[in-house]
């Protein structure tokens, strides 16, 4: 039995007693992320999958079809397809856990150097890292994985310092450093004095914080505090180091990567949710047609069956029982209606559609090498239905790579460029730059371009040194220095590196950093300070501080929010802060973002007391963060202003006509950033997410719960006077009011308001703290869901998932986050979609994602079109799923009436099993593989496709309703067409020519045509993959009814194949010829009128943009031919003649539409100089005023590189390029199809 740690304390480590350590039962170093043995996997794997209901419910069908009394197929009908689903399911599930045990034994038999100390040699022995223990000392050198979770005890480099990179924890790549205490520094490699090292470990209990570890070492008399800076995690990787020794603290399954690796939740879309509730409905349907036709049987018997005995003799004389045993005969036999491959069918077309996002080209970023990608295959089609997107800003909107742009010191600013007459000039090419190459360490990248800032370095200005020393002292950068003296900076955060790289430029190098000391050149002069505290950045202080002390001086360096600095700030700032407050407003006006620089001087006794009881706090073990943070407070007080920087982060491209498209396509758009107030709405506008066209932008920034209130109730009453509607949330009572309470509301069209007015929020953290709260949170949702821009600004990545959560909660939308940083990561988890950016913070959003890329721009393509397309296909493929199986399954019910109800089948059992697995499947995996109602340039130019999606328009009940009764309809009328036909038909010799084999032979010939027939009805786009399919499944029903009919096989298997000589039959009978194509018209001619007529008389949006796509393909064509005869016509014109063939008509044609598609105009053929005085003959003139000479296709180079054209844009180059001429045909306006 485990021993019991004391109070308080989650572990305790000794090192090198592995007795001691025994006692608590502490996890082995072995891992096992694989589910399946050889003698496991069938058992669990059948268990899993048994687990599901479609699963079980057709292994209780089967054993039901072992019970001859009930049974009148044979059980192979089910057998065969459950054994198919559970086939692929079990391969999928085997080949994963395969890839997991290979995994798992690459890593356990990994081998490390262990510290053995027994018979008192101490020696390093190669161990497996199964065999590793918690307490071992252990060596791990260059390039090695780390074991476990790892206190570093020593190292080869200077100080005990570790570099480690942690791509496995969180993909970031660049070098993090990781340092052992000063007083374990002097056990160094010595191996004598590592065994003797006795020291005791108390610490946290395993848990998956990566960024966080507390604990004490005990050694000796005295304790030591610990933090994470000693701790190196599995999975992280040991480089630019040559060796260090650690103890391990937790091993296997506790250590933090494998706490962090548990599963993720599955994430549901809302087509499958729809669909499982739908299955249980149609069983539902199953069991009510069961009871019909039991109940019916029991009518039957009772009053006719007595005169069938030779054909259906009684086993039991009680009615009751033979309609109780029809009942499950009849559950038997109608099985198909709960479709068994559905689920299968289901998975693996969002397999390919994930193959399609994983092979689009153009969501390829050259940049960064770096492709989309489809992190998981179950949400594609929920892509096409998103109406809420919550994007961060920086990184994401943004390029996240920063320059030092402008700055403020001693309340002057700089980075402007004025003339002589004091105003301010735009930097362009031809502006001079600052010229530091004097500075030996300067950057030819760096650009500046205000000299007055360096004059004042040069001049010597102290606040000016200050500014930048501070700069060159404030930070966590670490300096590499190369073989050829180059010096480059790995920084966690692009931030951080500008600001470092600032100061470097303008003559204060960061250098080199100890556990102890940090060395600066300053203008030429090495400087070198003692490091006495980091006081780190988190997203709660949003600031950091660095203690050092030179020349017996010590001071406090801090920068951080102006926020947060400025509240921190002493008396002598007073006057400082309010001219820095104003270049902070101007700054953030331009978009940059802001840190505002403080220091202070600290004398001896001051911080050796603080630091004393800094030492006591960071050494607690209860409460240890809490008084931490409170210590810190209390240093960081009455600090003297230095300044502000501003860093430029500009937008990446397309993000401006990516949002203006998606916000056309109905879908809202919440920017969710920790930048301030006035960055966020800069930023806002130049992502035309705020325009000047807005009816009103409510900034919502106070700070107390009552103001926050009543801003919000003001902000949703304001919204409701100007649109014309009453509040809905406002009673006298100041409740909630149900919706349905004002049938006056109800009958407004929100939508149309919607697009006539426009409003934004923008909310600040502080406000959305007391916004989100219970008694006000749906206020504020319902005045930002009548909003088109919402904008959160100093917002903490909790209330990032918190707003995400807060939509979810209260409307039926599908919501995607996306975001490229790990503070996203919380956001991209609680939306119904997260999608992830590779960017310069890092992989850990991406990681966390379901769908990655490289560039927001590329979310309009992955929404618009792969999204679109998704949900289409899937809606397609439903609903004819659905039709095709009651299609085929209700015939049974509508030969019950002719067959006594004694549950026979109208087919052949080897047909029934065939049908959803041969005959019908293929066709329509291929519709939901390639269809496209329209092609991807279409659904880019007219967002308004998307609309349908967010809506459930393709399917929903009443689509479902709609394919059942097409079934229905179709099973009757298949069923009653054969039936009459051939109801008295004879043979030359006066016997009767049809029997039931062929009857039910002819049923399910005309059946598979006329599903199939429907399936090509209902393809939108042909590819080579649909042609097969389609008619190969036709071509492979005849082969396998002529092979399994045939006399050859009914004398090898007559107990099997009992439907011999059918098929022969059947194709011997004129009858079937004539009834054959009677039945295909009368079923498909009236769909085809239908679809026709609405397409005329009410088409949807849809059915307009593929008629011009239609059109400008015929366009298209023709252009290119008359390009052919001008090339012609300059052929002959260079040979003397002038009588060329210019144009098929010499009449002008119009041109139905020339929308730019990538911002870049058409233009007409160049030709040769001398061929152009030739070419002014009549009707050539023509042809460039009517559009007829373009080019033969529109290249997307623009939007592959920029982003997407506007649509405002596509639309006024279509004005200016589109013919006036009113005989154009049918040629349609963007503006038309939108209407």
């Amino acid at each position: 039995m485990a021993a019991v740690l004391e109070e308080d304390w989650g572990r305790a480590v000794k090192a090198n007693d592995r007795t001691y350590n025994s006692q608590f039962q502490y996890a082995d170093n072995y891992i096992k992320t694989s589910k399946y043995n050889l003698l496991t996997f069938l058992p669990i794997n059948l268990l899993e999958q048994f687990l599901r209901i479609a699963n079980f419910y057709f292994l209780m069908l089967l054993i039901l079809q072992f019970i001859d009394v009930i049974s009148s197929l044979n059980p192979v009908t089910t057998a065969l397809p459950l054994l198919f689903v559970l086939t692929v399911s079990a391969v999928k599930d085997g080949i994963d856990d395969y890839k997991r045990h290979k995994s798992d034994g690459i890593v356990n038999n990994r081998t490390a150097g262990i510290l053995d100390s027994q018979d008192g040699k101490r020696d390093l022995v190669d161990t497996r890292w199964r065999n590793v223990k918690v307490g071992d000392i252990i060596k791990l050198k260059n390039n090695d994985f780390v074991t476990a979770d790892i206190l570093v005890l020593s190292s080869s480099e200077p100080h005990s310092v570790v570099y480690v990179e942690t791509a496995e924890l969180d993909g970031e790549t660049n070098l993090k450093v990781k340092q052992a205490l000063p007083e374990t520094l002097p056990l160094g490699e010595d191996l004598d004095k590592l065994g003797n090292f006795n020291g005791e470990v108390k610490c946290e209990a395993p848990n998956n914080r990566l960024d966080r570890y507390e604990g004490t070492l005990i050694w000796g008399e005295e304790k030591f505090a610990l933090n994470n800076d000693q701790l190196l995690l599995r999975g992280c990787r040991i480089r630019n180091t040559q060796w260090c020794y650690g103890i391990v603290i937790f091993a296997g399954k506790d250590t933090k990567l494998m706490q962090n690796s548990g599963k993720s939740k599955f994430k549901r879309t809302s087509l499958d949710k729809l669909m499982n509730k739908l299955v249980i409905s149609i069983f539902v349907l199953l069991l009510v047609i069961c009871l019909i036709c039991s109940i019916c049987c029991s009518v039957w018997e009772y009053t006719y069956g007595t005169d069938f005995q030779v054909y259906l003799p009684w086993d039991q004389k009680n009615g009751a029982i033979i309609a109780t045993f029809n009942f499950f005969s009849y559950i038997i036999v109608l099985n198909t209606l709960v479709p068994i491959s559905l689920y299968v069918t289901v998975e693996l077309i969002r397999l390919f559609q994930s193959f399609w996002i994983n092979w689009d080209v153009k969501m390829y970023y050259d940049e960064k090498d770096c492709t989309a990608k489809a992190r998981t295959t179950t949400l594609n089609e929920e892509l096409g239905q998103i109406q809420y997107v919550f994007s961060d800003k920086t990184g994401t909107l943004t390029q996240n790579m920063m320059t030092f742009n402008k700055c403020s010191i001693s309340g002057k600013k700089f980075g402007e460029i004025k003339n002589k007459a004091g105003e301010i000039v735009t930097v362009d090419e031809d502006t001079p730059k600052v010229d530091f190459s004097k500075n030996k360490w300067y950057e030819e990248s760096f650009e500046f371009y205000d000299e007055t800032l360096k004059n004042g370095v040069d001049n010597g200005d102290r606040q000016t040194w200050l500014f930048f020393r501070l700069l060159a002292l404030c930070h966590t950068v670490m300096a590499e220095h190369g073989d050829d003296g180059s010096l480059t900076y790995q920084a966690q955060s692009p931030d951080e590196a500008a600001l470092v790289g600032a100061a470097r430029n303008f003559g204060f190098t960061f250098k080199s950093r100890t556990p102890t000391t940090i060395t600066i050149d300053v203008q030429g002069r090495e400087d070198t300070y003692e490091l006495l505290q980091i006081l780190d950045f988190n997203n709660v202080r949003k600031r950091m501080s660095v203690i050092v002390r030179q020349n017996n001086r010590i001071k406090l360096f801090c920068k951080g929010a102006d926020n947060v600095v400025f509240e921190r700030l002493g008396e002598a700032s007073v006057f400082l802060q309010d001219v820095t407050q104003e270049h902070l407003n101007d700054f953030a006006n331009e978009g940059l973002r802001t840190l505002v620089l403080a220091m202070r001087d600290i004398k001896d006794e001051e911080y050796n007391e603080w630091n004393m009881r800094y030492h006591e706090a960071s050494t607690a073990q209860k409460d240890r963060e809490e008084k931490v943070c409170a210590l810190q407070e209390e240093i960081e007080k009455d600090m003297l202003l230095l300044g502000a920087t501003a860093i430029e982060d500009k937008l990446q491209d397309g993000v401006p006509q990516t949002i203006e498209n998606l916000i056309k396509g109905n879908i809202k758009v919440w920017v969710l950033t920790g930048d301030k107030q006035e960055t966020a709405i800069n930023i806002g506008y130049s992502c035309r997410l705020l325009t000047d066209q807005f009816n009103e932008v409510f900034v919502i920034n106070q700070t107390e719960e009552e103001d926050v209130k009543q801003i919000v109730y003001d902000t949703l009453d304001k919204i409701c006077d100007t649109m014309g509607i009453k509040n809905k949330m406002r009673s006298d009572e100041d409740d909630i009011v149900d919706e349905d309470d004002d049938e006056e509301d109800d009958k407004k069209n929100l939508e149309q308001l919607a697009s006539i007015y426009s409003f934004a929020i923008v909310i600040t953290g502080a406000s959305l703290v007391h916004a989100l709260q219970a008694d006000i949170e749906q206020i504020f949702l319902e005045a930002a869901c009548f909003c088109k821009t919402i904008i959160c600004c100093r917002v903490t990545p909790l209330q990032k998932a918190q707003v995400v959560n807060l939509v979810k909660k209260y409307k039926k939308a599908v919501t995607l986050a996306i975001g490229d940083g790990a503070n996203d990561v919380s956001m991209i988890k609680a939306a119904h979609i997260g999608v992830g950016i590779s960017g310069q913070e890092g992989m850990q959003a991406v990681l966390a994602s379901d769908f990655s890329f490289g560039q927001f721009r590329f979310l309009e393509r992955l929404l618009l079109v792969h999204g679109r397309w998704s949900y289409v296909r899937m809606s397609k493929f439903l609903s004819y799923f659905f039709y095709k199986n009651f299609a085929f399954t209700l015939s049974h019910f509508w030969f019950a009436f002719y067959c006594g109800f004694s549950a026979m089948a109208v087919y052949d059992q080897w047909f029934i099993t065939l049908y959803n697995i041969v005959f019908t499947s293929l066709p329509v995996i291929a519709l939901g593989i390639f269809d496209q109602d329209v092609n991807e340039d279409m659904c880019i130019r007219f967002p308004a496709l998307y609309k349908p999606g967010q809506k459930n328009e393709y399917f929903n009940y009443w689509v479902f309703t709609k394919s059942v009764v097409a079934g229905t309809v179709t099973s009757l009328t298949l069923f009653f067409v054969c039936y009459g036909t051939f109801l008295d038909v004879v043979n030359p010799d006066g016997t009767p020519a049809g029997s039931q084999t062929t009857f039910g032979c002819v049923l399910a010939t005309m059946l598979v045509l006329v599903v199939n027939f429907k399936m090509a009805m209902d393809t939108a786009y042909w590819t080579v993959f649909n042609h097969v399919c389609i008619w190969l499944s036709i071509v492979s029903y005849w082969i396998v009814v002529f092979i399994m009919y045939s006399d050859l096989m009914y004398e090898f298997f007559f107990a099997i194949f009992t439907f011999v000589g059918s098929a022969r039959v059947m194709c011997t009978m004129p009858t079937f010829w004539f009834s054959m194509p009677l039945v295909c018209v009368i079923l498909l001619m009236p769909v085809a009128g239908k679809r026709a007529i609405a397409m005329d008389v009410a088409p949807t949006l849809a059915e307009k943009v593929r008629i011009l796509q239609q059109q400008e393909a015929i366009q298209a064509k023709e252009d290119k031919d008359n390009v052919v005869e001008l090339k012609a016509f300059k052929r002959t014109d260079d040979e003397g003649s002038m009588n060329g063939k210019v144009t098929r008509k010499d009449k002008p044609r119009g041109h139905k539409d020339s929308i730019r598609e990538d911002g870049i105009s058409r233009r007409r053929p160049q030709s040769a100089g001398s061929g152009y005085a030739f070419s002014h003959q009549e009707g050539f003139g023509r042809m460039i005023t009517s559009g007829t000479i373009r080019d033969s296709q529109r290249r997307k180079k623009g939007r592959e590189k920029n982003g997407t054209a506007s649509s405002t844009e596509r639309r006024k180059s279509s004005a200016n390029s589109r013919d006036t001429d009113s005989g154009r045909g049918s040629a349609l306006k963007d503006e038309e199809l939108i209407v």
